[in-house]
């Protein structure tokens, strides 16, 4: 055949280490149909400061691939919520072979089309809280790239056709594709008149949605006559790819037919007739309200195009039901109700089966958790001990002919089971990140006895079902926020957890903190900064009144702040969270700017309102940016240094002038604080945080007691300064005047000098 490559690839992400799924890198690919194979490049590289990170540590890249919706992935191993369905996904790691660069390669051989999901991760780290900006930060960024080959051409095969081949000896296999529309109950593929040096040297292969592979539903030629492969309860609205090769060793050429005949189970007694538009594939079947399944009779062979007529055995116990659509009800992203006609409770006979559609929409909905529930009316058995199975199958509803059979799966289908009985009225399935399409819900009633499970006489049972699509499980709960994310035009929602509490939906508490332990860290974090106490006392003394008022103000909003940002449930806002942040570190740079103002002597009020502006413009730039922090902190100990090297030239002597000073407040002062900064800066993690960030209230406290100076004493009462002769000035003050009492000329004014 005609094979065409195609290319795509994406921006390169940075990536972080794993916390919970919304740490994650997302990358969503698109496979077209007819794909032979699918090459994905992974490359990785370090970054660091701008250049490749030779000196960054080697640490693995952990990719997960998966079709259809992203991947559920849990390298934690925590414990998932109850009632939870976990998708497979494969996994590779990857490892470093160059300093700063490394390549992994992932073939996938035949896959499925649609949608495809990479997820990217490094390993968890130790969660240290690092100051931005301080040092240059390792950056691990990761670029895949997708290299596709499909065939174009491939040839169709109508149902009840003969298709002729002649495979010439340098030929291997010949390749078929074949439409399946809705309410097809089977299919077979048949070889015919095949002729070659041995017999029919050929193997018959079928696959949906993809070319075969070499563990697909085959079948040889050599050991079965007819050449027949049936295939029951295939995929609907897909294509079967066909595959006939040759056996190995096989050198001359081989001529054969290949026919496919699809069973209609929404035309009682009938086989698809070839070319004609069925209820079925216009989406509108005519079992739809009938009463119940209609059985399949035995229906006329159908007749090739040169007149050769050959036997297609249909069974007769195929039955297709009527399926009951559900009414889409989209409420937000991701917060989408189903609901049945005539519904929420639905009656269950003992004959026959109930069977719900959920169409979930390509991509849009592949984002959250698809949700069922069953909740068994107990009044409506009536006495009997009736158990009511469902079964949730993708793309093709399951019914079994076997009525006491209690599973879920095929050979070739694979969905999840729930049973409601009179001990255990209440069953729930939660599918996070659910592939799109439909999906079918069959109900069915049986009744338990000593032999097993046996069809129920005359209990019809009467069940609520409740089907729903949620962005998270159960909102995350309590110890968690559930947030919605993106990657370019695709959205998603995972959970964040808190408090030491993991898992898909916040729900395993190995770790989580207990509630008295969150109740000493919020009380830590809070009473810590009732060491600002002690300096506003000293301020109030020294007459320092503006810089009390600061100390207060950084006081009340880091108590309160630390107050609500707590991540157990002992949290206390009285405002905004952003607001409260604001005000704390606006507090905590104003405590330092006017502290230093402070020492340097000098009072103009122009510097208060200057430091004031340039803190919250910084603030507002980057509140965690170190030299926006930074900077107006130099910049005030640079007025500082100013103002005592005037003074120490002016009066030739070191300022401060005593050693006492300097010994047993200038110095301790600056140790406290230097401390203070060394422990903010390198030690404190996100483990130790709530005693390590109060030590650092009670050091800055300590620290501004003692690095502010004391109050300034008068140096005596000076005389009268003498008048200066020439030019002068007097201030002129008149009271009345400025009060607009009376005529300014008819009053004496008071002058002073």
């Amino acid at each position: 055949g005609l094979f065409v490559t195609d290319y795509f690839t994406r921006t390169p992400r940075k990536l972080s280490p794993f916390r919970s799924f919304a740490s994650i890198e997302l990358f969503h690919f698109h496979i077209p149909e007819d794909t032979v194979i699918a090459v994905w490049n992974l490359i990785t590289f370090k970054e660091q400061g701008g250049t490749f990170g030779d000196q960054c540590p080697d640490r693995s890249i952990t990719v997960y691939f998966r079709s259809g919706a992203p991947s559920v992935i849990n390298p934690l191993h925590t414990h998932f919520p109850r009632d939870t369905a976990v998708p497979g996904s494969f996994a590779l790691t990857l490892t470093w072979t160059l300093p700063n660069r490394t390549t992994g390669v992932f073939n996938v051989t035949s896959p499925l089309p649609g949608d495809w999901f990479l997820a990217a991760h490094l390993p968890k780290d130790e969660g240290k809280i690092s100051v931005k900006g301080l040092y240059e930060e390792c950056q691990y960024l990761f670029q895949p790239q997708l290299i596709v080959q499909r065939l174009v051409n491939i040839a169709v095969l109508y149902p009840g056709f003969v298709t002729e081949q002649s495979m010439a000896p340098h030929n291997r296999s010949s390749l078929y594709k074949v439409f399946v529309p809705s309410y097809t109950s089977r299919v077979l593929v048949e070889v015919l008149q095949c002729r070659g040096a041995e017999g029919c040297p050929l193997r018959l292969r079928v696959r949906a949605k993809a070319p075969p592979l070499h563990n697909s539903t085959a079948l040889d030629c050599r050991e079965h006559a007819p050449c027949q492969l049936a295939l029951d309860l295939p995929f609907w609205q897909h294509w079967y790819y066909v595959l006939v090769e040759k056996h190995p060793g096989v050198l001359g050429p081989v001529s054969f037919q290949v026919t496919v005949q699809l069973t209609d189970c929404s035309r009682p007694s009938l086989a698809r007739p070839p070319f004609l538009p069925s209820s079925a594939s216009m989406n509108m079947p005519h079992s739809f309200g009938s009463a119940g399944g209609l059985a399949l009779g035995d229906s006329p062979p159908p007749t090739s195009p040169n007149g050769t007529k050959h036997s297609v055995p249909i069974p007769t116990s195929e039955r297709c039901w009527p399926i009951r659509p559900t009414l889409r009800n989209e409420l937000d992203t991701f917060s989408v109700h189903f609901y049945i006609f005539f519904g929420p409770n639905v009656s269950v006979p003992p004959d026959r089966p109930a069977v719900f559609v959920i169409n979930l929409l390509p991509v849009l909905d592949s984002g959250g958790v698809l949700n069922l529930e069953l909740r068994l009316n107990v009044s409506s058995l009536c006495g009997e001990n009736v158990t009511v199975f469902g079964c949730l199958n993708h793309e093709v509803p399951l019914t079994s002919g076997d009525n006491t059979s209690v599973t879920c799966e095929t050979e070739s289908l694979a969905g999840f089971l729930l049973s409601v009985n009179a001990s255990a009225s209440l069953s729930r399935l939660r599918i996070p990140y659910p592939q799109t399409g439909s999906w079918y819900l069959s109900l069915r009633s049986l009744c338990a006895t000593e032999h097993g499970f046996e069809p129920c006489a005359n209990v019809t049972a009467e069940v609520y079902l409740r089907a729903y699509l949620s962005p998270c499980i159960n909102d995350c709960g309590i110890y968690g926020q559930c947030k919605l994310l993106r990657t370019n035009n695709y959205l998603y929602a995972a959970c964040e957890c808190k408090a030491g509490w993991n898992g898909w939906g916040c729900t395993d508490n190995a770790e989580a903190f207990s509630y008295g332990f969150q109740l000493l860290s919020t009380l830590l974090l809070c009473l810590s900064n009732v060491m600002f106490v002690p300096p506003v006392a000293i301020a109030v003394r020294s007459h320092y009144l503006l810089e009390a008022a600061v100390y207060i103000f950084t006081m009340f909003f880091s108590t309160f702040y630390h107050a609500c940002d707590q991540p157990g449930i002992v949290v206390f806002c009285i405002m905004e969270y952003d607001v409260l942040q604001f005000c704390d570190f606006l507090g905590s740079l104003m405590s330092v700017w006017v502290t230093v103002i402070a020492m340097a002597r000098l009072q103009p009020v122009v510097l208060y309102l200057l430091g004031a502006m340039l803190l919250s413009m910084a603030l507002q730039m980057d509140r965690h940016g170190l030299w926006n922090l930074l900077g107006p902190s130099l910049f005030a100990l640079g007025i500082m240094a100013i103002a005592w090297t005037a003074r120490t030239i002016r009066r030739r002597h070191c300022y401060p002038p005593t050693w006492k000073r300097w010994a047993f407040y200038l110095c301790p002062g600056a140790l406290i604080a230097a401390a203070a900064v060394l422990l903010y800066a390198f030690v404190e993690t996100e483990e130790n945080y709530f005693y390590i960030h109060s030590i650092w209230h009670l050091l800055i406290a300590g620290s501004v007691g003692f690095l502010l100076p004391p109050r300034a004493k008068p140096s005596g009462r000076l005389g009268p300064l003498p008048r200066r002769k020439g030019c002068g000035y007097q201030l002129c003050v008149n009271e009345q005047e400025e009060l607009g009492l009376v005529d300014p000329t008819s009053i004496n004014s008071i002058c002073t000098s």
